[in-house]
């Protein structure tokens, strides 16, 4: 058996195990457990009553968070002529078509994240075996296949958060950092929570959300009150 640490000891004294927290008292809980030199991401894990082995109970979306996330996120956009232009003005970090590309397949990807217009889909095509793995394939769902690559920028420059469902059904989240206000805290969950409600798939059926958890980087987690969480619209 794995021995526990002093530190992971005192962060658990502070969580009763038993108990289901609603969001607030739960933000409140995690700010008292930062333990770590640097500024801790808050994170979210969601357990759905969905099996995404099946199309029409894919969760797959994204949100802005009004807080933002915290982190300095890089851009890199595929577009041509005026959208090219219109990137740039946005504040993308990286611009190009087909000598991004090109840089992708060496495997030069100094990007968060990839947005691409409709028409060069083809292009991003050619990589897709190496952004795929890495999650950085644009796509229509997440607004990273788009002709308002402007307002691609901005909404990842701001905040945007991309989520999908995995095999089990989970979805994980970074959603702030410690040192963010209670109040924009909450701001950020229970917007990226009615994102997920927003999303629930007409063929999820019973219970969509099946337990829930908030925690910090180097924090054990707290389990959070799922039927608040389901009444968030």
């Amino acid at each position: 058996m794995a021995k526990i640490s002093k530190r992971l000891k005192e962060l658990l004294q502070k969580i009763d195990s038993n108990k289901e927290y609603n969001v607030k008292e739960a933000i409140d809980t995690v700010k008292n457990l930062k333990s770590a030199k640097f500024d801790e991401t808050v994170e979210i894990a969601l357990k759905l009553n969905v099996d995404p082995r099946h199309a029409d109970q894919m969760v797959r979306g994204s949100v802005v968070l009004p807080a933002g996330t915290g982190k300095k996120v890089r851009v890199a956009v595929i577009a041509k002529d005026a959208k090219a232009d219109e990137a740039k003005n946005a504040g993308a970090d990286i611009v190009g078509s087909d000598d991004l590309v090109e840089e992708i397949q060496k495997g030069n990807m100094n990007f968060d994240v990839l947005i691409a217009t409709p028409n060069l889909m083809g292009l991003v095509g050619k990589v897709g075996r190496i952004l795929g793995p890495k999650g950085l394939m644009p796509n229509p769902k997440t607004g990273t296949v788009t002709m308002d690559v402007a307002q691609a920028v901005n909404n990842a420059k701001s905040g945007q958060v991309n989520f999908r469902v995995d095999k089990q059904g989970n979805i994980h989240a970074g959603l702030g950092k410690v040192s963010f206000s209670k109040e924009q805290l909450w701001d950020n969950v229970s917007t990226f929570i009615k994102a997920i409600n927003k999303h629930k798939p007409a063929a999820a059926k019973g219970r969509y959300i099946k337990n829930a958890a908030l925690s910090l980087t180097m924090s054990p987690s707290v389990k959070l009150e799922v039927q608040e969480l389901l009444d968030m619209k």
